[in-house]
């Protein structure tokens, strides 16, 4: 791992990490670290050997990588239902790190790391960085939040390992964000996407323009984003922004990330192993067909996650990327299964709200759903930002800027909902991520 990490922060020089291992080579390594971890998983995890016994299916049947859709599935909810540590594979001797989030019972979901696991980790994201361009003398500022949860802590060790300088800022204080952005020199920035627009739009009333500041690139997760977003981002910021993609359950941020070509995730499948499923079924779909993604640790010792469900909506995107890596990629994720909002019989999820604003001139890209319940049905109210100078231009203009967000809405989604034009800065920000929906409706 040593040698990984150390070739990364200089070159990664496409010899020298796994990102360019050829295809057969990797796919046999997938095999060797998929039949031991199905061991591992079998042996100390008591749910998963249960569910296979279910299934009347052994480790030793597991013969092929195609024989992964023999195996069952896991969900969210088996993390709550074995809180805190009845996943676990590892004895807590061996545990060195334990990480959480919230769930709706108040109770975390629990995760754990064997200090390979923490190193895996911090390789994926060198691995990450290094294809944004990022290297040793860049000066990485850490917006995520630090904790409990993954993204702070998993962007601070692979910058690091990167050999980067680290400032580790944590999320909130926007003033003092972008007093060290402007003071420190930083070159790249981590953080939620949402988070990234509050400070665009904090520094502007600081009279700091992020155009002057040596910050050329942001790596911006842990939430659902569209590439009108990034495009705004981009435009308002003069930076390269890019995706990248982690799940608390799996290991944290760094489980995938894009590159400087920009055409899909690259999935670190050495040590997580993609599959796109239906949603309602399971069954597995091909390369290019839109579905669920599931992902399986082929390396995790602590806790080993088995065909994990993640009700992200994505695809497996064919062909190879211009990059040369020849890990497989997924499609940006823009919603999840378990966020589509069913309005009047109709399926709306919010990022197509998103993509639907960000096209009309004169709106900001904050925006919140409003959902209420009258005479029995239900009424969805899009709050819209506008910018101060249209709130303040003419009763006509904001009209006309009405009717189009209204067509725009309408076209999307196929339903009619409300529109409201409100004044810049009246939704409530957010340090990490935004709360796209607010339902107030009751049963």
């Amino acid at each position: 791992m040593t040698a990984i990490l150390e070739s990364c922060a200089t070159d990664c020089h496409p010899a020298s990490v796994p990102d360019y291992t050829p295809l057969a080579e990797l796919r046999n390594l997938q095999l060797m670290r998929l039949k031991a971890v199905v061991a591992r998983a079998w042996q100390h995890v008591k749910l998963f050997r249960s569910r296979m016994d279910e299934l009347g299916i052994t480790p030793d049947d597991i013969r092929s990588l195609a024989d992964i859709s023999r195996l069952p599935f896991t969900k969210k909810s088996d993390l709550r239902d074995t809180y805190p540590f009845g996943l676990f594979a590892s004895p807590m001797k061996d545990v060195v790190r334990l990480h959480g989030s919230s769930g709706t019972t108040g109770k975390p979901i629990v995760v754990a790391y064997t200090q390979q696991d923490v190193d895996v980790w911090s390789s994926v994201l060198v691995r990450a960085f290094a294809g944004c361009g990022l290297h040793r003398g860049d000066i990485i500022q850490i917006a995520y939040g630090y904790g409990l949860f993954t993204g702070g802590l998993g962007a601070h060790y692979g910058a690091e390992a990167l050999g980067a300088a680290v400032v580790p800022t944590s999320a909130g204080h926007a003033d003092r964000q972008i007093m060290l952005m402007k003071d420190f020199g930083v070159t790249a920035m981590c953080c939620t996407p949402t988070y990234f627009l509050h400070l665009i739009e904090r520094a502007a009333e600081l009279g700091v323009d992020m155009k002057d500041l040596p910050l050329r690139a942001g790596v911006f997760g842990a939430e659902p984003w569209t590439d009108s977003m990034r495009r705004h981002i981009e435009k308002m910021s003069s930076i390269e922004a890019f995706d990248i993609y982690g799940l608390s359950e799996i290991i944290g941020p760094g489980v995938g990330c894009e590159c400087r070509h920009h055409q899909g995730l690259h999935i670190f499948e050495d040590h997580f192993y993609p599959e796109i499923v239906d949603p309602e079924t399971g069954a597995p779909l091909p390369d290019g067909s839109e579905g669920e993604l599931v992902l399986t640790t082929l390396s995790k010792q602590a806790m080993p996650m088995i065909r994990y469900r993640t009700r992200d909506i994505t695809m497996i995107m064919p062909g190879t990327c211009a990059c040369g890596r020849t890990l497989r990629r997924i499609g940006r994720i823009g919603r999840r299964s378990d966020d589509m909002l069913i309005i009047r019989g109709v399926n709306v999820f919010p990022s197509q709200v998103e993509t639907a604003l960000l096209e009309v001139e004169g709106t900001l890209p904050h925006y919140q759903i409003l959902l209420t319940r009258e005479h029995g049905l239900d009424r969805m109210e899009v709050q819209v930002e506008v910018t101060p100078q249209m709130f303040n231009d003419k009763i006509g203009a904001l009209q006309g800027l009405h009717d189009k967000l209204q067509s725009a809405l309408d076209h999307v989604l196929g339903i009619r909902v409300q529109v409201a034009l409100v004044e810049a800065y009246s939704i409530e920000r957010s340090q990490g991520k935004a709360k796209r929906v607010i339902d107030r409706r009751t049963s």
